[in-house]
């Protein structure tokens, strides 16, 4: 008989936030005063990080969320950037975005110099910055329930406008029981639930939907 050792990888452990699961609760300073995630109770939240205040990939990262503003409050949705800087730090910056881009950024961003949040959430990757947050990005729901994640890496930019197609594309989903196809957007087709037996699934021709199959049939709201 010969020993067996358990092989095990960096995959085989999981760390920071999961999906469908409660996000990760903070109590946080920011630029709005102390904000924890119970506060955002009732509404969706865009928990967002950046690298570091007063670079340029960051500066354009928040004057895109700046102009989205107003689309996301519509969509009873709440903004909350954060980086691993200081309370003054975050005040001069907006400030100077104001100053020299004409944007006036009205959503709050957390201070998190002791790391907690980010590392609550998994923000910290080692492989780009032991000290730096990559641009993370949470969708929360109003159960405090987290359902989406997205990273991008230090040089490269997030789509604003990805980041609310996909919460619109949540939010829909929930309210009609249906899932989104490639690159949805308002207006287009959904996606029928796929039946659960055969029973179901030889009925499915006749039930009125767009059907190319058994397993896929779509239909407009």
């Amino acid at each position: 008989m010969t020993d067996q050792t358990p092989i095990t990888t960096a995959q085989s452990v999981q760390t920071g936030p999961r999906l469908n699961e409660a996000a990760p609760a903070f109590d946080a300073p920011t630029t709005h005063g102390r904000k924890t995630l119970e506060d955002y109770r009732g509404q969706w939240l865009v928990l967002f990080s950046h690298p570091a205040d007063f670079t340029p990939v960051c500066t354009t990262e928040f004057i895109g969320f700046a102009k989205r503003h107003e689309d996301f409050e519509a969509a009873n949705t709440a903004l909350l950037g954060l980086s691993i800087d200081s309370h003054y730090s975050h005040i001069a910056w907006v400030l100077n975005i104001k100053e020299k881009f004409g944007v006036d950024i009205r959503f709050p961003i957390i201070a998190d110099l002791n790391m907690a949040v980010a590392q609550a959430y998994g923000m910290i990757q080692p492989g780009a910055s032991d000290t730096a947050a990559v641009r993370a990005t949470f969708i929360i729901d109003p159960e405090g329930v987290l359902r989406a994640m997205v990273y991008y890496p230090m040089n490269a930019g997030r789509s604003v406008d990805e980041i609310y197609r996909l919460l619109i594309a949540l939010q829909t989903a929930d309210e009609n029981a249906c899932a989104m196809p490639e690159n949805w957007k308002p207006g287009d087709a959904v996606i029928v639930p796929t039946p659960k037996t055969p029973e179901e699934a030889a009925a499915r021709a006749g039930e009125g939907y767009d059907t190319v199959d058994w397993y896929f049939s779509t239909r407009h709201l």
